[in-house]
């Protein structure tokens, strides 16, 4: 069996949980899993979005980045 631990919450919260993962034809436990998987998802998400906007602001990045992939151009770089 899987470590476990318990974790107490609201009785309306859990109803409400509950009735979300009936919805889907999920146990509680799985919708749970799913949620928290969708929920790190989104957390890289963010992170890759903010390490994208840290990369544009590097001088030449958009430069080179018009250079390989520029709208103007027909087709795409090969490496």
């Amino acid at each position: 069996m899987a470590d476990t631990t318990t974790v107490e919450v609201d009785t309306d919260v859990h109803e409400r949980l509950t009735a979300l993962a009936t919805a889907r034809g999920l146990s509680l436990r799985a919708y749970l899993a799913e949620l928290t998987a969708a929920q790190e998802n989104e957390a890289a998400l963010v992170r890759a979005a903010h390490a994208f906007e840290r990369a544009v602001e590097r001088p030449g990045f958009r430069e080179g980045f018009e250079r390989d992939f520029g709208s103007g151009r027909e087709g795409t770089r090969v490496a």
